[in-house]
């Protein structure tokens, strides 16, 4: 009765924006194949980008977008893809999880074949978002991956054969790659909190909902493993569609942007999650658009590199390692030596120590205002910061977008004024969260006002880290 009686409310609002959403999360569990057909397709031109660069030489200095494979393959992975991958999760959530991910695609259909072994307690450790994320980063950035084909082959290549290796001894049917080791699966998560759209679940029609006699309904493989029943939030479902009306309680349906944050992630934080923001997003990704034009990171490198020569100690300075441990392209002028190598780590981790604990204070002062210092309240407290985090990395990534348009002779007047807005609007946003949250643990309002004092320090700090990027001081 419950199933009859949602798909008539959703016959009788077939063109409001409910009706549509509900339509359309419908029209996924119908359409798996289509939506299969959709990720092999994405699979085919992953491979062919991140493979055929390798084989091919260096372009040359007037190569263009259009016109080179490699620069091509360059502009599609670090210039539309991964910036815009990020954008989406503010969106729409996971969908590019769910439905195109090849790497997702790729693991899940090997785990057809499964060994189905049970899944280890270390693979479930709850420090693999920060560690997977913060290791990728920096050595992302060692080997200057979003300028060299070779690098996005081990980076990119390393992730897709772990997630094959981890589904052929584990979860038969499931995406236990996706769900616990993923390097980007937390930042994922994180930003998925803002989306708009969600696959609501009614936990009373769940309960309420009795099978038809004579009837078996149709299994629903949640392949990242989401307990449906009591999903509360957009985290960690990847938007596939396939639970979409199941028990007459699954429906794809708007939300308010903050409510995940305000009502939801105080219930659900964890501490990783808050090192993701704090240290991660909000340190680690913004030291590492930071170090190439970084008047600290030169000035430190020439001093110990005086040091060095005084002490007649040359090696660190002559030294250089293979293009798969630091960038070697000699050919290029590009060359990292080990005093370079050791610099860049140590920086990036300075920096990131730096503006984590800055935040991370300015966060602990805004707890102990609303009333007595809480871990929860913290951890809830920092996922304000999240649209600052989000707009960070996605207008730090973007810089690549802009950079290789721009050496195509391809003007965007636009790009500067769009920057001040984006970061602008996420620091209000950040702002009213904090408000929001706040005001769940104070109803005074001194207390939350005071508690706003520290949170608006904690945007300034971030909003300036990243404006220096565009707007050096």
């Amino acid at each position: 009765m419950i199933a009859r009686g949602l798909r008539t409310f959703r016959a009788q609002h077939t063109w409001t924006v409910d009706g549509l959403l509900a339509r359309t999360g419908d029209w996924l569990v119908r359409n798996q194949r289509t939506v299969q057909r959709a990720q092999w397709g994405v699979v085919l031109v992953y491979f062919t980008l991140l493979i055929v660069p390798v084989l091919l030489p260096m372009p040359a200095r007037a190569a263009h977008i259009w016109s080179d494979v490699t620069l091509f393959s360059q502009f599609v992975f670090w210039g539309i893809w991964w910036p815009f991958v990020l954008l989406s999760m503010i969106l729409v959530g996971r969908l590019w999880c769910g439905l195109l991910c090849p790497e997702g695609a790729v693991a899940e259909n090997v785990a057809r074949y499964s060994r189905g072994f049970a899944v280890p307690r270390w693979v479930k450790w709850k420090g693999w978002p920060f560690a997977a994320f913060a290791l990728t980063t920096i050595y992302g950035q060692m080997t200057s991956v979003y300028q060299y084909p070779g690098p996005a082959l081990v980076v990119l290549g390393f992730s897709t054969v772990a997630a094959i290796l981890t589904a052929i001894f584990w979860g038969r049917d499931k995406r236990v790659w996706c769900r616990y080791l993923c390097p980007v699966t937390g930042v994922f998560a994180v930003l998925a909190k803002l989306a708009p759209v969600h696959f609501r679940v009614d936990h009373d029609a769940w309960t309420a909902w009795s099978k038809p006699r004579g009837t078996k309904p149709p299994p629903v493989n949640c392949a990242p493993l989401v307990p449906i029943a009591t999903m509360r939030g957009n985290a960690a479902c990847h938007m596939c569609g396939r639970c979409s009306g199941f028990r007459g309680a699954v429906t794809l349906a708007r939300r308010s942007p903050n409510h995940e944050i305000v009502h939801v992630a105080g219930d659900e934080t964890s501490p990783t999650e808050t090192l993701l923001i704090l240290f991660g997003l909000l340190g680690i990704a913004v030291a590492a658009f930071h170090w190439a034009n970084s008047d600290l990171y030169i000035a430190v490198k020439q001093t110990l590199a005086e040091w060095l020569v005084g002490h007649d100690v040359m090696w660190p300075l002559e030294t250089a390692a293979p293009w798969w441990l630091l960038t070697d392209y000699p050919d290029r002028n590009d060359v990292m030596t080990l005093l370079d190598g050791a610099v860049l780590v140590g920086y990036i981790a300075a920096v990131a120590l730096v503006l984590g604990g800055a935040l991370g204070a300015c966060v602990a002062v805004a707890t102990r205002l609303v009333g007595r210092f809480n871990w929860r309240r913290f951890h809830h407290l920092v996922q304000s910061l999240v649209p600052l985090a989000g707009c960070a990395v996605f207008l730090g990534l973007s810089m690549t977008t802009v950079s290789l348009l721009k050496s195509d002779g391809i003007a965007l007047d636009f790009v500067e004024p769009l920057r001040a807005i984006l970061l602008g609007g996420a620091c209000l946003w950040s702002l009213w969260l904090g408000w929001r949250i706040a005001g769940l643990y104070s109803q005074a309002p001194l207390r939350r006002i005071a508690a706003m004092l520290p949170l608006a320090l904690a945007a300034g700090i971030a909003a300036t880290s990243v404006a220096t990027l565009f707007w050096p001081l």
